[in-house]
């Protein structure tokens, strides 16, 4: 018998739904429409999620993208509030990193910077007095073009998150913002940050705000005098979120950074989970540490997944590994692998406890596990195009893709936001995920960062990103990275799909 490939059983005739008649083969009969309401629609799959979609008029149909009714997941505005130096900016940064890498499209607009760019040269904190009717009406203008911008990538850009980043410590300013919400169908959801700790606040202002354009050519005391009156030109006017008198809002107070939370009203999954992720971060310093397993012997034999052990090469990099986690000195120092062979090998090598987690287990292959590419390309043609053509989207059959790894890791990273120091020793593809989510990575750049074998990578997070060291270990490891392909066509030959495929034995 034949053996039918996953490509041929995913591929082939469009199933119909009910027997007999014209059932949404997209032609009209007897000058009436094919469908009536009753009848059931044709659906074809998309190739690359796995997913059966309704088949319209010789086309799969396209996701609603006009909103004109809220539904559940109607478009959510996030709105910052608080006096300037409380972290505003960088929660609002971090939260649009989040959303991004779980898949929710976010963008941040910040007042500031609309500020700046309409005001090129910032003389003073005259500028922000609220006597001084000139900054006011300019301030008032940014932020009316910033609401316009957050309304086009909300209503037409496919957006579904936006993150208001200004001040708003006024009562008046933020009901304007619930009207034009109310307005354009959105949700609204307020975080504010309250601080009174003045070494947080001056250590804010020394890391992040004078690195600001605003004070490009001026001294250390003199910026951190003139910021300080800055925020005097807000406090007598800032109104904080009121548990009584804002009682209907949506939001979450953060107090302390991080010390204690006030959260009302939670309306939705979405909000939920900005929740969940504002209350596990936290702005200890530390560091990540990121490295793969030692070389294993499917990795010699260019073979994909699997559950092999190390070689001796892998080895002697697994007791490399444990000499440079001793020379950092690391306070409490945790160290988590993933549940498959070589990870735990490694780690054992280290002579420090460790923890396995199931969720950094590598991506889930399908019936292409323990394959070769090349083996891949000659059974499964289509597929092995298929996933060249959108890497982080395409689901290997009874498998895995990149975007349902990014669902996996979830967890895992919001531990890694409590946490201080951790070293994670995982896979390649686990590692891209996790290292796209701390670089701010888009998903098509996601499937492409080059892991290497045998080296470290260390993610210390600064100001508004991550800073990153990588240092390998020297000993030697095949390559595994293989970057996409020029030719990504279906019909393109053998030899075009393996250019790029890495040497092995």
């Amino acid at each position: 018998m034949k053996h039918r490939s996953p490509s041929e059983q995913h591929h082939g005739k469009h199933p119909r739904v009910a027997d007999g008649g014209a059932a949404a083969t997209g032609t009209q009969q007897d000058g009436m429409e094919d469908r009536s309401p009753t009848t059931p629609r044709e659906l074809t799959q998309n190739p690359l999620k796995k997913i059966w979609m309704p088949y319209k008029n010789g086309l799969p149909e396209k996701h609603i993208s006009q909103r004109k009714v809220c539904m559940t997941n109607c478009p959510t505005l996030i709105v910052t509030v608080g006096l300037p130096a409380r972290g505003k900016t960088y929660i609002s940064k971090k939260l649009t990193r989040y959303l991004n890498w779980i898949g929710v499209p976010t963008r941040e607009f910040n007042v500031g910077q609309y500020r700046r760019d309409f005001v090129k040269i910032y003389k003073s904190f005259e500028f922000f007095r609220p006597d001084n009717e000139e900054g006011l009406k300019i301030r008032q203008q940014c932020a009316s073009a910033a609401l316009n911008d957050v309304r086009q990538y909300l209503t037409e850009d496919g957006g579904q998150v936006a993150v208001f980043d200004a001040t708003n410590t006024t009562r008046e300013r933020r009901e304007t913002i619930v009207q034009f919400a109310e307005q354009n169908g959105f949700k609204v959801f307020f975080v504010e940050s309250v601080c009174e700790d003045p070494d947080v606040i001056q250590e804010n202002i020394v890391q992040v705000k004078l690195c600001s354009p605003d004070y490009t050519n001026c001294n250390t005391d003199e910026a951190v005098e003139d910021f300080m009156q800055r925020i005097k030109c807000y406090e007598n006017s800032y109104e904080t979120l009121d548990e009584v008198l804002d009682r209907d809002l949506s939001y979450i107070k953060i107090i302390d950074v991080g010390q204690r939370y006030l959260v009302n009203r939670v309306l939705d999954h979405i909000q939920s989970r900005i929740v969940y992720y504002l209350m596990n971060i936290h702005i200890t310093p530390r560091s990540i540490y990121l490295c793969r397993h030692g070389e294993s012997e499917l990795n010699v034999k260019g073979r994909i997944g699997g559950d092999s052990g190390l070689t001796a090469r892998g080895k002697q990099f697994a007791k490399k590994l444990g000499q440079f986690i001793q020379t950092q000195s690391i306070v409490d120092l945790k160290v988590w692998t993933s549940q498959m062979k070589r990870t735990i090998q490694t780690a054992e090598a280290l002579g420090v406890p460790y923890e396995q987690w199931k969720a950094l287990n590598e991506i889930d292959a399908g019936v292409c596990e323990e394959m070769m590419y090349e083996e891949i390309q000659e059974g499964y043609p289509l597929e092995f195009a298929l996933r060249d053509q959108d890497k982080y989207r395409y689901r290997y059959p009874k498998g895995e893709s990149y975007e349902d790894l990014v669902q996996r890791l979830e967890p895992v990273i919001m531990e890694l936001e409590r946490q201080e120091n951790v070293l994670v020793i995982c896979h390649q593809a686990v590692m891209r995920c996790l290292l796209a989510y701390f670089l701010d990575k888009t998903a098509e750049e996601l499937p492409y960062l080059k892991c290497p074998l045998h080296t470290v990578l260390k993610l210390t997070p600064v100001a508004y990103g991550c800073k990153v060291e990588s240092i390998s270990l020297n000993v030697d490891a095949v390559n595994t990275h293989r970057e996409k392909p020029e030719n990504v066509d279906v019909t393109r030959m053998s030899e075009e799909a393996l250019i790029t495929v890495p040497a092995h034995h």
